[in-house]
């Protein structure tokens, strides 16, 4: 049985040297060439606009620049795809990983905020704040400071049947501990989702 997927993924490279290089994702086989190139306008866009922050505006040489990209989720008129950037500078005291994630809803031809993925006036940032508090304790997250509640544009990607929202380096958590991620199930959330949004598409069996 054929599975047709709702957007082909091609690796684009760029390098300026062994040590720098970014590898980024470019969407090809679109029946809609329109929303492709929206989409892969908006994939570079961000893409630069990563490097640019972590290697702009610095005296230090930078040593490594290395850049990857992960897929989340590539089904149901859905594209959720984080990119992930690296960068060391010489003499740092460590590296510094920036990961910006990207959603698309294919059906309706463009990129969702969070806010976009529920229902009008549902208090989302307090349903997921009080899902990743449980999270934290039940998983002895060490915080810097006391968690309260997400921001409402917070980093989030879908993976299938999950929310997963997610924190830099240094926003909640020391440096050590990685990047605090938190997958929330879609039925978790069922009362509050836009049902015809792109979690609504993914609660559905």
């Amino acid at each position: 049985m054929a599975i047709n997927f709702p957007a082909g993924i091609k690796t684009i490279t760029i390098s300026s040297g062994p040590t720098k290089v970014v590898y980024y994702p470019r969407v090809t086989g679109m029946q809609n060439k329109q929303l492709q190139h929206f989409i892969n306008s908006t994939i570079v866009r961000e893409n630069q606009q990563l490097i640019n922050e972590q290697t702009g505006n610095m005296d230090t040489t930078v040593v490594d620049l290395y850049g990857y990209y992960e897929i989340k989720n590539n089904q149901r008129e859905v594209l959720s795809l984080s990119l992930n950037n690296y960068v060391y500078h010489y003499h740092a005291a460590h590296g510094m990983t920036v990961i910006k994630s990207l959603t698309f809803n294919l059906q309706k031809g463009q990129q969702v905020a969070l806010k976009d993925l529920f229902k009008p006036g549902s208090d989302y940032v307090k349903r997921i704040s009080d899902l990743i508090g449980v999270q934290i304790k039940e998983r002895d997250i060490p915080l810097l400071v006391n968690f309260t509640a997400i921001k409402p544009d917070q980093d989030f990607y879908i993976a299938d049947k999950a929310l997963v929202v997610y924190f830099q380096l240094y926003e909640i958590t020391p440096y050590a501990y990685g990047f605090p991620m938190f997958p929330i199930s879609v039925y978790d959330l069922q009362d509050i989702i836009d049902e015809n949004g792109p979690l609504g598409r993914m609660a559905m069996n």
